[in-house]
């Protein structure tokens, strides 16, 4: 029998790409072993012990910053869908332009769900990134049945304090789902002088009013600027323009990568 610290290291170096006979000889664990943890959905140790929202006294997850990284990127291109058994898929759809997001992605999850397997999924232009745990409708109450912009999109009491405690972390995880920083620009006669200036600015966009008001809520407390854009189609933009809003949102979100 091994300890569950012992399970949690195996996977870990498992989740990083390390191969089952590389894990096993680092841990000195059978190869057999670290396939069983794998193929386990929700690993042992008791459902009030590993999931912090079953407990008697429903507690946040430990770790908050990486949880608010996390809620952002599934508000933008998360689902959650129900399989067999009472399991639950958390995917989060990743460009491949942005490995380094995806990095992000799969990093929150692990934190999040630390005994749980975070699987990448390739499609085309994407990795959908994926953890399976009968938890993540506790985790995200959010949930539910139809697209997130058809139902009313609201956190729990609880959610909010870890976004008011880590709005940044929150307003990064939006971005990275359904933002994007990028530059514009615009000419103007200078002493006669026609001369080119740039300018960067960050978008955000969502269907969901909902999701929308949660962002532009965050970004107030903030201290952002803000205004929506004009546009026929359905889905709502926010841009950040202003210079120093922009220059905060530098410092604690930069571009995708």
């Amino acid at each position: 029998m091994y300890d569950m610290g012992t399970r949690r290291q195996a996977l870990a170096l498992v989740a990083q790409g390390r191969s089952l006979n590389s894990a096993s000889k680092e841990l000195g664990v059978s190869r057999a072993a670290i396939r069983s943890w794998q193929i386990r959905v929700e690993p042992l140790g008791g459902r009030g012990t590993e999931c912090p929202r079953c407990r008697d006294v429903p507690a946040k997850p430990e770790n908050e910053a990486a949880y608010a990284y996390l809620l952002g990127l599934y508000l933008g291109d998360g689902c959650i869908n129900r399989h067999r058994r009472g399991v639950y898929f958390l995917r989060i759809a990743c460009a491949d332009a942005w490995p380094g997001l995806i990095d992000a992605c799969a990093e929150a999850m692990r934190i999040v769900r630390p005994t749980n397997k975070v699987c990448r999924v390739q499609r085309q232009g994407c990795q959908y990134v994926t953890c399976s745990s009968k938890h993540w409708p506790c985790l995200f109450p959010q949930h539910g049945p139809g697209r997130k912009h058809e139902r009313t999109i609201a956190l729990e009491p609880w959610q909010q304090e870890m976004v008011d405690a880590h709005p940044w972390e929150f307003v990064r995880g939006l971005i990275h789902s359904d933002g994007c920083r990028v530059t514009n620009w615009t000419t103007r006669v200078v002493g006669g002088e026609r001369k080119r200036y740039e300018y960067p600015r960050y978008f955000f966009t969502n269907t969901s009013t909902d999701i929308i008001r949660l962002y532009t809520a965050t970004l107030d407390q903030l201290g952002i600027e803000w205004k929506p854009l004009h546009q026929s189609r359905a889905a709502v933009t926010i841009s950040v323009a202003r210079k120093a809003s922009v220059a905060l949102m530098d410092a604690h979100v930069g571009p995708k990568y």
